[in-house]
């Protein structure tokens, strides 16, 4: 019986996440492993949760086997050391993305292995969640496992909103005006920055267009029921295109290319900048880097829900990453033995108490996540409970096809740099899904 999306995610928050969330395949790049054990490489990011993921979930699997080795390596571009590694045939052999839009798009390159018969081996299905698992599926064939459930919402600096007297928006009407006061207080509304990774404008396509044109239209365009043309879609680019040019991200457009994340967050942090608009990955950074009890600036932190349109609270929800293993690699069964020993319910907590990891979204006891900071087990609860009340968005990189994202995210500066009107990019938008539509290239969308 098929499940749909308003049932799976409360089942899953609340039993899981509610609390009082180019070198050769088959060898390392680095050191020589341990003799007599099948050596599986396994690519990580530079976060600064990157050595606690390495310990928790390598050490510990590197410890109890007597057959394998994982030798994990750091990328600090992830994405742009996976794309030419697996197009030279090479990479890692467990695959990382951002996301399943990016895995179809290896996948229809024939750069992935196929899951189906490990999936079965190693019992995923039960393991995950079955509407995110299949969102690893590229025409009916199960490519990848979802990592970190998350969501976006607005982080607001908490010590410069009070000494200014400023209330959390909830509405885009207020958003836009307590911007504009923000701005003329001398602060920078929000800190940002694409320097880093062009993809992350994404972000801003799946928070406006979900809240303003809405969650349900975003789903009829998904399933091919409308144009992304509507006007709709139209008015939320062009409120975030209004928004960019009166500077409330880092002060212009031009400044906003130029920013990367450490400078976007130091931002945040000193009250630089009073707002930002992030997802549940920023966990780690908010309470061990920006936020600590040490630091100088002395500031803190809170949330509320990305305002909407109506103000009504309502949460895009996506996997942020994704494991696959390579369609090179010559230990498919090695690398499928240390992917399950990742996504064990021993281990997502873990990375999730203890590293400030999102989990994956498999069900976990609420007892193993005793730990978690109050404020983020409270954005949790609240996702679960809007979930429920069916206030949902998507995020694009969990549910848009791969061509349809490379456009949204690259060819939107093209619109704050005054190249492209709104209208011209989201019929550019609606071009590139409309072909990868006929060609059976969409992702799976589960029923509302």
């Amino acid at each position: 019986m098929h499940t749909t999306l308003k049932r799976l995610i409360p089942l899953l928050l609340v039993l899981g996440l509610l609390v009082s969330a180019c070198a050769p395949v088959a060898g390392p790049q680095s050191g020589e492993g341990e003799p007599g054990k099948v050596q599986i490489t396994f690519w990580q990011g530079t976060s600064e949760s990157a050595d606690c993921i390495i310990d928790v979930a390598v050490n510990s699997f590197n410890e109890q086997s007597d057959t394998i080795e994982v030798v994990a390596e750091k990328k600090a571009n992830m994405m742009d050391a996976v794309r030419p590694a697996l197009a030279a045939g090479a990479g890692p052999d467990i695959v990382p993305t951002h996301g399943p839009s990016f895995v179809a798009e290896f996948a229809l390159a024939d750069q992935l292995m196929p899951l189906d018969d490990l999936a079965d081996q190693f019992g995923w299905e039960e393991m995950f969640v079955p509407w995110a698992l299949n969102l690893g599926r590229v025409q009916g064939t199960l490519y990848s496992l979802p990592q970190e459930l998350e969501t976006m919402v607005l982080f607001y600096n908490r010590t410069v909103f009070e000494e200014n007297g400023w209330e959390p928006p909830t509405t885009m009407d207020e958003l836009e005006a307590l911007s504009a006061q923000i701005q003329e207080a001398g602060i920078i509304p929000f800190a940002g920055g694409a320097a880093d990774a062009i993809d992350n404008n994404e972000f801003f396509f799946t928070e406006f267009v979900n809240k303003i044109a809405g969650p349900e239209k975003v789903y009829q365009a998904l399933k091919g029921e409308i144009s992304w043309t509507d006007p709709d879609f139209v008015t939320a680019i062009e409120t975030l295109n209004r928004m960019f040019q009166a500077g409330y991200w880092m002060g212009s457009p031009e400044n906003f290319l130029v920013t990367d994340f450490s400078i976007a967050r130091a931002a945040f942090a000193t009250g630089e900048a009073a707002m930002t608009m992030e997802g549940t990955w920023i966990y780690d950074s908010l309470v061990g880097e920006m936020f600590t009890e040490d630091s100088e600036h002395g500031n803190d932190w809170d949330w509320v829900p990305m305002p909407s349109l109506t103000g009504d609270p309502m949460f895009n929800i996506g996997t942020g990453s994704t494991q696959s293993i390579n369609r090179n690699s010559e230990h498919p069964e090695a690398a499928a033995e240390f992917l399950t020993h990742y996504n064990s319910a021993e281990i997502q907590s873990r990375l999730l108490v203890e590293c400030q990891y999102a989990t994956a979204p498999i069900r976990l006891d609420p007892a193993q996540l005793e730990g978690v900071e109050p404020r983020m087990a409270h954005l949790l609860s609240e996702f679960a409970k809007a979930s429920d009340e069916g206030n949902y968005g998507y995020t694009t990189w969990s549910f848009f096809p791969p061509k349809t994202n490379q456009v949204i995210y690259e060819e939107i500066e093209k619109v704050w740099v005054g190249d492209m009107t709104p209208e011209e990019y989201m019929a550019a938008v609606d071009e590139a899904f409309q072909e990868e539509l006929a060609a059976g290239e969409t992702l799976v969308i589960p029923d509302r």
